[in-house]
């Protein structure tokens, strides 16, 4: 039975890793943008909160940039604007130096890889806001 189990574990965790999605700070920038025009729609503390973990994410593709050598001011606000037009699917191509879209060139991460540090980092700001009684966390 522990056998059957352990085994099961494993063949979930192979298919959490097999899950992609599009790479190039696409996801992060679509996110931060969604979570920007919900911060909107709030007021207060909570807005601004949600705000603030909307543009902790642009983090991703602006390092992503920089170490790829691009102008990472340049490089986010294009792919910020992309977003913004529509455009889901506009990456950071490290390899072309520009923005295009990431799954045509076949540019994926896994799932699981974008869960956990989402998670991660929302379970630090929560933990440092509980501390410093900013903010009810629940």
């Amino acid at each position: 039975s522990s056998g059957i189990n352990a085994e099961y574990g494993d063949a979930l965790c192979v298919i959490r890793c097999l899950v992609k999605i599009a790479g190039g700070g696409a996801p992060e920038v679509e996110l931060s943008i969604k979570l920007a025009q919900y911060a909107a729609t709030l007021s207060g503390v909570e807005s601004h909160c949600i705000k603030a973990f909307a543009d902790a994410l642009e983090i991703i593709p602006f390092t992503l940039a920089e170490n790829a050598g691009l102008p990472p001011i340049n490089i986010v606000t294009e792919l910020r604007n992309r977003h913004a037009e529509g455009e889901a699917m506009a990456g950071i191509n490290v390899k072309k130096c520009c923005i295009t879209n990431i799954t045509e060139e076949n540019v994926l991460q896994p799932l699981l890889v974008s869960i956990s540090a989402i998670t991660l980092a929302s379970e630090t700001v929560r933990s440092i806001l509980k501390i410093d009684d900013i903010v009810n966390t629940r």
